[in-house]
């Protein structure tokens, strides 16, 4: 008893470090919840709790800083599917391919809506996006009319592909590693930019230069959104601690952060109205400000929709990519044969030009590679939370409507099931007996599925094989000399990345 009693005492201050709580606040919303905590019943039939719920906090100390591997360690004593109390609500978690696909995929639009989230409302306009508007006939419309822009403007393979302003990135990315000689350097900063110029093209129809000082604030602001998202989660289990003086810092920064992007769209935004070729839409902006002119698709789009719709590909295109690249290039340096064997492909399929679109097919190892890093580091180990439309049984439990779902895709990724010895690095597991890529893998989910399926995965897939081509043709990456090898330890934010590490680009 008095170990457990410890554990809660140092995980309590854990928590409060995390968060920037005092003691003394701590203590005052705990006194004002606890009577409701004894108060509230448990819904009937859901699935079980795990051990370790405290009062008014639930399963919060619990799951520490590294949830999804607590999450992960819980399946296997409580089975695919239990709830965890976050706060004072009900979460139920979904473990497993099998579980996963029933209800993100088979069943989808049961699972389709999205649950209130504090913050990320207050960042995406409170349903005003795609990303994270509740199910209906809104959010269908604005998906399916941003999904036909994203076409129009090169989303897709073949003719009109935007495949050519990747390459002419990856290329741009390329001479500026040139530019280091050698030498350590992070290279987060040029990922970050080179990803954001791809969705910079799609969306303003124009891309910035590596030291361009509005587009540096521009990705700094992003990136402290995204971390502090993750660290101001306590808001959105407790949200009227957004009112208390000196708690409330994590949250007023997210707003200030996220209003220096919402400066900059506005000002695309304007710029785009005052030139607007009705017959030949350039770009993303010119797609959405035509259609809020014609009111032909979506209904009652205003241009606060659009500026919240840019938004979202914004924050879903930059971070993702840059995380995913970065893991791709720490594996690299950790497994120099693998590399070396990437390498070999790509100088007998492309030779000396720039990879392109067409060679992907082509290089079956590569592609391994790139699939065998988004499997051992998911990048979004739960996507965007989901929430049930209407009642609904998952195995034996009846999950009400309404109530916050969260699909766990790590746990499908480190499944041994699927994925023998799950923390061995190995691309091998993607390529057939004839050495091709295996298509569709089961046990796979990595952009999640249904009708919350990533809207950029086309995007994204495009880039992330041109960048990561394209890099490793032009050099080899190695950790700088009597430097320890880079963790493979992630940081779990709102996307999983790996600590911060330096690398070196050795031109071949």
């Amino acid at each position: 008893m008095a170990v457990l009693v410890g554990w809660i005492i140092e995980s309590v201050y854990e928590m409060l470090h995390i968060s920037g709580l005092t003691l003394q606040s701590f203590l005052v919303f705990c006194t004002a919840f606890f009577l409701a905590c004894f108060l509230l019943k448990r819904r009937r039939n859901l699935p079980p709790y795990p051990a370790g719920r405290v009062p008014v906090l639930g399963h919060l100390l619990a799951l520490g800083r590294a949830p999804h591997l607590k999450l992960t360690a819980w399946r296997r004593q409580y089975g695919d599917v239990f709830t965890v109390r976050m706060g004072m609500e009900d979460v139920v978690v979904l473990n497993g391919y099998s579980v996963v696909k029933d209800a993100l995929v088979d069943r989808s639009e049961l699972f389709a809506s999205r649950p209130p989230n504090y913050l990320f409302d207050a960042v995406f306009g409170f349903g005003k996006d795609f990303a994270t508007a509740r199910w209906g006939t809104e959010f269908k419309q604005r998906r399916r009319f941003a999904t036909a822009a994203l076409k129009n403007l090169g989303m897709k393979v073949g003719t009109g592909s935007i495949d050519e302003k990747i390459r002419e990135e990856a290329n741009c990315l390329r001479n500026r590693m040139t530019e280091y000689d050698g030498r350590p350097f992070d290279v987060s900063n040029d990922l970050t930019v080179a990803a954001g110029n791809v969705i910079c093209s799609m969306t303003f129809g124009k891309r910035y230069d590596y030291e361009d000082e509005t587009f540096r604030e521009l990705g700094k602001a992003i990136a402290n959104v995204m971390a502090e998202l993750a660290a101001g989660q306590i808001f959105s289990v407790f949200p009227f601690l957004r009112f208390v003086p000196g708690i409330n810092r994590t949250c007023r920064e997210v707003l200030k952060q996220n209003s220096k992007i919402h400066r900059v769209l506005w000002d695309e935004i304007a710029r785009h109205r005052e030139n607007l070729d009705r017959e030949n839409p350039r770009d993303f902006l010119d797609f959405c400000l035509l259609e809020v002119e014609k009111q032909e698709k979506v209904e009652g789009l205003t241009e606060e929709n659009v500026l919240y719709m840019a938004s979202d590909l914004f924050f879903a295109g930059t971070d993702t990519t840059n995380n995913t690249l970065l893991w791709g290039l720490l594996y690299m340096t950790l497994h120099p044969d693998i590399q070396s064997k990437v390498q070999q492909e790509l100088d007998a399929v492309v030779g000396e030009g720039l990879p392109t679109l067409s060679h992907r097919s082509q290089l079956p190892y590569l592609n391994a590679c790139l699939l065998e890093v988004m499997r051992i580091r998911t990048i979004a180990p739960f996507a965007i939370p989901h929430a049930t439309t209407e009642t609904v049984k998952i195995q034996e439990y009846d999950i009400p409507k309404g109530i916050k779902v969260l699909p766990n895709l790590y746990s499908l990724h480190m499944d041994p099931a699927y994925w023998p010895d799950p923390d061995r690095f190995d691309p091998g597991r993607f390529l057939d007996a004839e050495g091709d890529v295996i298509k569709k893998p089961e046990g796979f989910m990595l952009f999640s599925g249904g009708r919350r399926v990533c809207l950029g995965e086309q995007l994204a897939r495009m880039e992330l094989f041109l960048f990561f081509s394209t890099l490793l043709q032009s050099f080899t990456f190695k950790t700088p000399e009597g430097a320890p090898p880079p963790t493979t330890d992630g940081v779990l934010g709102t996307t999983l990345a790996p600590h911060t590490f330096k690398i070196c680009a050795i031109p071949r």
